[in-house]
């Protein structure tokens, strides 16, 4: 009870005097504004600095708190005194406060903004605005143009000792192709008119097939030897003969109108009850075993050589001696060994001995 009056004199002696709301004892209600205020005053104003006490012995609220402390005995002067210390302590306090409120502020605007910057950067590049093509080095013009490899195309002699793919029981459509263009006969014997056909999706090489024809007539080693003959290829009017090369299955249908049977060996045939010379696909594009894949150019020149020869009215004849090359007419597609005789590969009707 004591104390409770003693305070209570205390507070009117305070109020009587003029002194300040935060002189008051502890218990009472603060006036002091709590944080969120402080916090928002931050921004608009900086915290007013305290006001220094006036000079001991001047006039004012100060110097009659101090003397009643002093005369009454009860303690209030260094209250007081307290009171006014821990008021600056708060409002730096709360200055510390509203200082690193506006610094952490600061630091997510200034974030936010380097992160808009950043994704705006990012969708400029990515959309590929204000790049300088110039510079990228993958780009550069003075880069040289990578070229491919040039191929060096196959000679003739090449493709002529190259095999092709052909199946031996292909059957094509029956109708041919005439092989454009002309080739004048070299020779000045007699001569021979004749056109080339072949028949349509063989997938063999029209104009190989035309060359290797009239080179290997017209070769002093074939039918043109001394002169006798010479052959020149025309590609419409009447021929004396139209060379034909067809599948297997239509150069059997063509031979079989001369009474041939062309499909036990898969052979080729001189049609001579029709214009076609037959000359069958599979065995210009594969060759045959008696030659051997190394001899393919020698077998397509054999191959015309023969199939020509019975239109010029050659038959078959068959090798005598062992070891000697075979007559260009013998069947060599068939066999080198006729009768016990086994004789060598031979393209020519002339061959050199």
């Amino acid at each position: 009870m004591g104390q409770a009056r003693t305070a209570d004199r205390a507070e009117k002696a305070g109020r009587a005097q003029g002194a300040p709301a935060s002189a008051r004892p502890a218990g009472t209600k603060s006036l002091i504004p709590g944080p969120r205020r402080e916090f928002v005053e931050a921004f608009d104003t900086p915290p007013t600095p305290p006001t220094p006490p006036p000079p001991r012995g001047e006039g004012g609220p100060a110097a009659g708190r101090g003397a009643e402390g002093s005369g009454g005995g009860t303690g209030q002067p260094e209250e007081a005194e307290e009171g006014k210390e821990g008021r600056g302590s708060k409002g730096r306090t709360f200055t510390g406060i509203a200082a690193a409120a506006v610094t952490t502020v600061l630091a997510v605007v200034v974030a936010g903004q380097v992160a808009q910057d950043d994704g705006a950067s990012n969708t400029a590049r990515s959309a590929g605005v204000d790049r300088d093509d110039t510079r990228d080095a993958s780009r550069s013009d003075d880069r040289p143009t990578p070229t491919a490899p040039r191929v060096k195309p196959l000679t003739y002699e090449q493709k002529m000792a190259r095999a092709y793919p052909l199946a031996a029981k292909l059957r094509g459509p029956g109708k041919f192709d005439s092989v454009p263009g002309t080739a004048k006969a070299p020779g000045t014997g007699h001569k021979y008119r004749y056109r080339i056909d072949v028949e349509q999706g063989l997938g063999l090489d029209p104009d190989l097939f035309a060359r290797a024809v009239q080179e290997t007539l017209n070769d002093d080693r074939s039918w043109a030897h001394d002169g006798a003959m010479t052959f020149e290829r025309v590609s419409s009017g009447d021929p004396d003969f139209v060379i034909t090369l067809a599948s297997p299955g239509t150069t059997a249908d063509w031979c079989r109108k001369s009474g041939l049977d062309t499909t036990v060996d898969n052979v080729s045939c001189d049609s001579a009850a029709t214009e076609r010379v037959m000359i069958n696909a599979y065995r210009w594009a594969q060759g045959s075993a008696t030659f051997g894949p190394d001899e393919l150019f020698a077998y397509r020149q054999m191959l015309i050589n023969h199939e020509v020869g019975h239109r010029l009215g050659h038959n078959h004849v068959s090798c005598r001696t062992p070891g000697a090359l075979a007559p260009v007419m013998q069947q060599q597609t068939k066999s080198l060994d006729i009768d016990g005789v086994k004789c060598r590969p031979n393209a020519w009707a002339h061959p050199g001995r």
